[in-house]
């Protein structure tokens, strides 16, 4: 048994077709078909039912697919963990989640060269929803996301939870306010990020919380577009703790929300079948290093 014989298996299996699954593999129908006749042989069991285009799994071929998926998962870590290479670095391909790629990347390559730590690092700056997609189509090893994913087929590690805080222009009703009621935001007019931002999504749900909709004047994809206008009075703005930097534009106002305050949890996702390398178990590291050991919102990091 040959673990190109279980990888042609298992795409006949999922494929329910002998020709999709060539195409899949870039081989031949008939060397894919004479390849699963030899594994049956050996085995000495049929794996499927062949009816006319369509195949559907024998007892023996439901009882193999199992193994097979777990070989081949092992097989695949392996030749990951081989290809490794300590003396330059351990490779690791991360998404980040807009509203938090301009703090957790420079503090993650911050720690990594204050510590030694060799990692190679590329980075795809997204919204959470498209970089979920990403590491569903195995395009990145790891994401950090600003929301916590339901699909099954990933894997989420908690991080940290931060407060929100309201983002106002410092000529604004609310920018003397000490603290900001969520229902005092029902007449204002909105700065958000857009339709698949995850954040947005959050503002939504906290407003509708509230009995009100937010009234949204202008949708910025960039974060600082969205401080720029915030701070020029065209509207308000709710944005995580994280996101408030040193070089925010003149005028913009942060504003703590009273008790109980509205939070956003941040998660480290990946799938649930692909191995973390080295290099994704050293990003993971790294940013708990960052964030702290406390991932609450009484005593979150990055406090201002």
């Amino acid at each position: 048994m040959e673990i190109y014989q279980l990888r042609y298996f298992v795409a006949v299996a999922e494929a329910g077709n002998f020709t999709k699954a060539a195409v899949r593999q870039n081989i031949s129908q008939p060397s894919l078909s004479q390849q699963i006749i030899n594994l049956e042989e050996e085995i000495g069991r049929k794996l499927f039912h062949r009816l006319g285009r369509k195949v559907t799994l024998t007892d023996a071929g439901q009882t193999l697919l199992g193994h097979a998926r777990r070989i081949l998962t092992e097989a695949d870590n392996v030749i990951r963990d081989l290809k490794d290479e300590e003396a330059k670095g351990y490779r690791v391909t991360v998404g980040v989640a807009i509203t938090l790629a301009h703090f957790i990347l420079p503090a993650v390559i911050a720690h990594c060269r204050m510590n030694d730590i060799r990692l190679r690092m590329r980075s795809h700056e997204d919204f959470s929803a498209n970089i979920a997609q990403s590491l569903i189509a195995g395009e990145l090893d790891i994401g950090v996301l600003s929301m916590q994913t339901s699909d099954p087929r990933l894997v989420s590690i908690p991080l940290f939870t931060e407060p929100l805080l309201l983002a106002v222009g410092s000529n604004h009703r609310l920018a003397t306010v000490e603290q900001v009621r969520v229902s005092d935001l029902s007449d204002e007019n909105f700065i958000l990020q857009g339709h698949l931002s995850s954040l947005t999504a959050l503002i939504r749900r906290i407003s509708g919380n509230h009995d009100f909709e937010p009234r949204v004047a202008h949708y910025c994809t960039q974060l600082s577009t969205l401080k720029t206008m915030t701070a020029l009075g065209l509207g308000i703005s709710i944005l995580p703790r994280t996101a408030g930097t040193a070089n925010d534009p003149a005028g913009l106002v942060y504003r703590k929300f009273a008790s109980p305050a509205p939070t956003r949890e941040v998660h480290i996702v990946h799938h649930y079948r692909r191995h973390l390398n080295r290099g994704a178990q050293l990003f993971i590291e790294a940013a708990r290093a960052v964030v702290g050991p406390t991932p609450s919102a009484s005593s979150a990091p990055f406090a201002r």
